[in-house]
């Protein structure tokens, strides 16, 4: 076991780029988004049904990449482009 005190770097925080490059960079996330997100890329005056849902992809690094009505759609569109989707809460 060795004794000497931990000392972190100076800046021990990893880039966007480090944290998609470590382990998985083919792994996506999938989540569900609010319809005030769609909005945001859509237009702010877009009716969208008060029922709909939808599910945003995400690169490791957090870039969104795509945004579908439909969970099993996004998982189908990643694997389709050889990526490895995963569900995120």
């Amino acid at each position: 076991m060795n004794d000497a005190p931990f000392t972190p770097a100076a800046d021990p925080r990893m880039s966007a780029q480090d944290f998609a490059a470590l382990g998985a960079p083919k792994t996506v996330y999938v989540r569900e988004i609010g319809q005030d997100d769609v909005r945001e890329v859509i237009g702010e005056d877009t009716q969208i049904p008060t029922d709909a849902r939808f599910f945003a992809v995400h690169s490791a690094d957090g870039t969104r990449m795509a945004i579908v009505d439909d969970r099993d759609a996004a998982f189908a569109g990643a694997r389709q482009y050889d990526l490895d989707p995963v569900s995120v809460h």
